[in-house]
């Protein structure tokens, strides 16, 4: 996301509104039309019926409070001063507040999420497979969510369950082990590292890290790790789960950059240095 400036002249309500659309839309802030004094601008026909010419709508949120979304959404704050905030993770937390410097989280009184008319038209474009080889750097394990994290040289990869001793094979982790991408998290050093002082992976809390491979292209992907298969399923995006054990703002800095949620395809080793490249159907 790109955030979008806070635009001049209008009441606070009707600014930070504008500018949460913006930013999720990634759109100068000007382009998006002004609502009519007095009109709300979330629940008025001004932003709802351009929205509507760009494929897309505004679905209010029945429960704002308790609602989690594993990407943006926007949520009516209403102290310290009526306004809206962009929220993001499963569970939400605040990755942008355009009318706020302070740095802490709202309770939202009400919620809405942008999203595509029709799904089938709206979905996004594959991005190419990584050409380049990676490379395994850490191995990180955890036996239960909260435990610290060991990092041995080597373990054993489970199909269809994770990493031999870890918390998505117990199943005493933060979420649910056995589902579809829930068996192996990883991460890009590159991404750690762009932090001051770099992510660990008590902070993290990413299975492996990697160097040197896109794993955002190894979505929908065939991939190994060594010689085990491995398939990508979907981003691991962040949530207010690794902000609470980094301790510092970390939620929105990791939007999109936050790893690789896999699928392991077949019992193996893997070992640090093991190369890690797409596979051949």
């Amino acid at each position: 996301m790109k955030e979008a400036a806070l635009p001049s002249s209008l009441p606070l309500e009707t600014a930070t509104f504008l500018a949460c659309v913006a930013t999720i839309l990634e759109l100068p802030v000007d382009d998006l039309p002004q609502p009519k004094p007095g009109e709300d601008p979330a629940t008025g026909w001004t932003v709802t019926r351009w929205l509507g010419g760009l494929g897309l709508g505004l679905a209010r949120i029945a429960d704002a409070g308790s609602f989690s979304w594993p990407g943006p959404w926007i949520a009516r704050a209403a102290a310290p001063q009526p306004r809206f905030v962009v929220m993001y993770g499963v569970p939400s937390g605040v990755v942008y507040d355009p009318g706020s410097d302070a740095d802490q989280p709202v309770e939202p009184e009400d919620g809405y999420l942008i999203a595509a008319s029709d799904v089938a038209l709206a979905l996004p474009p594959r991005p190419s497979a990584p050409a380049g080889v990676g490379t395994l750097e850490l191995i990180c394990l955890a036996p239960s969510a909260g435990e610290s994290v060991e990092t041995p040289r080597s373990v054993r990869a489970i199909a269809g369950s994770g990493l031999q001793g870890d918390r998505h094979v117990t199943g005493r982790g933060t979420f649910p082990s056995g589902p579809p991408g829930s068996a192996l998290t990883l991460i890009a050093a590159e991404v750690c590292e762009s932090f001051d002082p770099p992510l660990t992976p008590d902070e993290h809390r990413r299975n492996l890290v990697t160097r040197g491979i896109d794993l955002n292209g190894l979505v929908g992907r065939a991939f190994t790790i060594g010689e085990v298969q491995c398939r990508g399923m979907r981003l691991c995006e962040p949530c207010t789960v690794v902000q609470r054990y980094a301790g510092r703002p970390v939620l929105r800095a990791l939007v999109h950059r936050g790893g690789l949620r896999a699928d392991i395809l077949q019992d193996g080793e893997i070992s640090l240095g093991d190369a890690i490249r797409t596979a051949e159907r």
